[in-house]
């Protein structure tokens, strides 16, 4: 038998298998935050009908905007799948590793090497640090050909983690660390408390919504239905809840974006590094653990990739709506989606050279 190991899928079929919707979704962000531009230049006293209606400190269309882009994501994970990775402990453990101690204190790091004298969107960028991916990695895995049950596992193991733990990471990140390094801490406005709330309103809803929807459309016609049919519709409100908040979020930020374009630069920067130096220690901490292709991708994105929809509900619910924080999440999606798909080239690119003889390179 052949030892030789199958070509690697071509790059220019990677975007043909995005809709057209996500193929497109560096376009509708930027899209969506000229139109709040406008919006916001063009509508007098939208900031105080925003806030007539508030749910805590979040405005109600805000608020809205963001549980849709939460719930549909939350609705695609496979809960009952749990124990198959967990049987996999250098998957597990390489993946937890990444997700839960490397990416935080990177992103920590780089906020502090770059925004040393923005405060606010250093604390947004480490808000987004701690948001781990559960959403869009499940499109750029499945490009690379990466494990695709591994990923729906690390996704649902990420989204019960961050109800758990999400407020204490933001408590020791953003106060106790700072505090042992002798760097300044986040205000004493700031509360770990709000962070919790905010989790617990914009991550726990649509957490417990997505599971139950799960459970009770399977179990009414089966998961293939489910999959099948239900999901192809649902799925696009979370982009629709992304673009409803962004376009919202840059009207209330119009000035303060325009007066300071450089200032929405710096916080691109360090969002550029901390994604390909994830990507890059995942797949090659992954292969030296002697992983697969398949599994050493699935652990590459997962650790790359963030949730930005809860870092923004995060930074929205603690710090509000026209706050830097909020500003440095709404970047965040602006930068990943792009360099996250030419990862996937890069991922398509290094497989044969970086795992020759391995049977889950992908051949198309």
């Amino acid at each position: 038998m052949s030892t030789t190991a199958p070509a690697p899928a071509q790059p220019q079929a990677v975007m043909q298998d995005l809709s057209f919707l996500d193929r497109w979704l560096p376009a509708w962000i930027l899209a969506a935050m000229a139109a709040g531009l406008l919006l916001g230049r063009f509508v007098p006293g939208l900031d105080t009908a925003l806030e007539a209606v508030t749910i805590g400190e979040v405005s109600l269309p805000i608020a809205i905007g963001l549980l849709v882009m939460m719930y549909p994501v939350l609705a695609k994970v496979r809960y009952d799948e749990t124990h198959r990775v967990a049987g996999d402990r250098r998957l597990l453990g390489a993946s937890l590793v990444l997700n839960w101690i490397v990416g935080p204190a990177l992103m920590f790091a780089l906020a502090w090497i770059f925004l040393p004298d923005l405060p606010e969107y250093r604390t947004g960028l480490i808000i987004v640090g701690l948001a781990r991916c559960i959403a869009m990695v499940l499109i750029w895995n499945d490009l690379a050909c990466g494990d695709r049950e591994a990923a729906a596992v690390l996704v649902a193991i990420n989204s019960v983690f961050q109800v758990l733990a999400f407020g204490a990471l933001g408590w020791f990140y953003l106060q106790v660390l700072p505090g042992w390094l002798g760097l300044p801490t986040t205000s004493a406005e700031f509360s770990v408390w709000s962070i919790v709330v905010s989790v617990l309103v914009f991550l726990g809803i649509p957490l417990v919504a997505g599971f139950l929807t799960r459970t009770l459309g399977e179990k009414a016609r089966g998961r293939a239905w489910y999959e099948a049919a239900f999901l192809p519709k649902l799925g696009p409100w979370a982009l629709y809840g992304l673009l409803f908040t962004i376009v919202l979020l840059f009207a209330l930020q119009g000035e303060a974006i325009t007066s300071n374009p450089l200032d929405v630069a710096r916080i691109a920067l360090p969002l550029l590094v901390y994604f390909v130096l994830m990507f890059g220690t995942g797949l090659l901490a992954s292969r030296a653990l002697g992983l697969t292709y398949a599994k050493s991708t699935t652990v590459a994105f997962t650790a790359a990739g963030n949730n930005f929809e809860l870092a923004i509900a995060v930074a929205i619910g603690t710090f509000g709506v026209t706050s830097g924080q909020a500003l440095a999440g709404v970047v965040g999606p602006l930068i990943e989606v792009p360099v996250l798909v030419a990862l996937v080239y890069v991922s398509l690119w290094a497989a044969r050279k970086l795992f020759p003889g391995d049977r889950t390179v992908p051949t198309r």
